[in-house]
């Protein structure tokens, strides 16, 4: 028995090494994705967190779709690349995941920041669009901005995890102790509909998404509502999408091919389906201006 410790250990030691080598072959840590690696490979996986209407499963299908998906599928077939392979998880780790080679980019519509742009590289945005509020019926409190929920005593605020809400709700003084941190948007319409949670803030097309497809009528959008101020600024995000740094090839592809395809008549013909209009699509600021703090 004990003579063939050794041998077993080497057999051991061999598989975990294959297993090693495999594993940072799959999600390249080591080596860029480039797109002739994308090509070859037939597929690119994409990160996506399930928030219709940026990137989601739809329930009958089950197919991947949304704003971000249909896009990164029309680029990537421009690109030689014919399938598009969605990797479920949540917003606030997207970027982690995308680090950690478990997808090769990020299409969930994720906002451009400063801070983000520290950790990944992103495409130039496809859109860009206001907030909104998702609160009970009559909105109680009357809360219909980030500032009126922070002057407001006992005004309980739900964001999404990883989200520029978290962002915007401490930048425009809502206390720590009143913002409640939810995993994902069905998760955040519980919160309101429980009482958890006062309001919900998301994107408005989040929140327009999320109240046409629940039954219930105690909860409603906050209407008027007015977009936060930050650094003197009003705050309007704009979606994109998101790479490694060491994948600027595949950025750069990607870029060239994404550009084509922005702002025409294909381009709103692809999104309309998803509640974007042709003024969320028409103007954006670039990537550089929305990467400086």
């Amino acid at each position: 028995m004990s003579s063939r410790r050794p041998t077993l250990l080497l057999a051991v030691l061999v598989l975990l090494a294959g297993a090693f080598t495999a594993c940072k072959s799959s999600n390249d840590r080591g080596t860029p994705t480039t797109p002739e690696s994308l090509r070859e490979a037939g597929v690119v996986r994409v990160g996506f967190a399930n928030e219709a209407p940026y990137a989601y499963r739809d329930e009958d299908s089950g197919d991947l779709t949304g704003e971000a998906p249909v896009i990164a599928r029309k680029v990537f077939e421009r690109m030689g690349v014919p399938k598009v392979e969605g990797v479920l998880t949540e917003f606030g780790s997207l970027i982690p995941g995308l680090k950690a080679g478990r997808f090769d980019i990020i299409a969930a519509g994720m906002y451009v920041t400063p801070e983000r742009c520290e950790q990944i590289a992103f495409s130039e945005p496809s859109y860009c669009i206001g907030e909104a509020f998702l609160v009970r019926k009559g909105n109680p409190l009357d809360l219909h901005s980030y500032e009126d929920a922070a002057k407001h005593d006992n005004a309980r605020l739900g964001v999404v995890a990883g989200t520029v809400e978290l962002g915007y709700a401490e930048k425009t003084g809502v206390p720590s102790d009143r913002i409640v941190v939810f995993p994902d948007p069905p998760s955040a319409l519980a919160g309101v509909q429980a009482d958890r949670v006062d309001a919900f803030a998301g994107t408005s097309l989040t929140v327009q998404d999320l109240i046409d497809k629940t039954a219930d009528d105690s909860v409603e959008r906050a209407e008027p509502f007015t977009d936060p101020v930050i650094n003197g600024e009003k705050a309007q995000g704009c979606g994109a999408f998101g790479f490694r740094t060491a994948d600027e090839e595949l950025r750069k592809a990607f870029d060239t091919h994404l550009a084509e395809l922005l702002g025409s008549d294909e381009h709103e013909a692809l999104v309309r389906p998803f509640g974007f209009t042709a003024a969320d699509i028409a103007s954006r600021p670039t990537t550089a201006s929305l990467c400086q703090p």
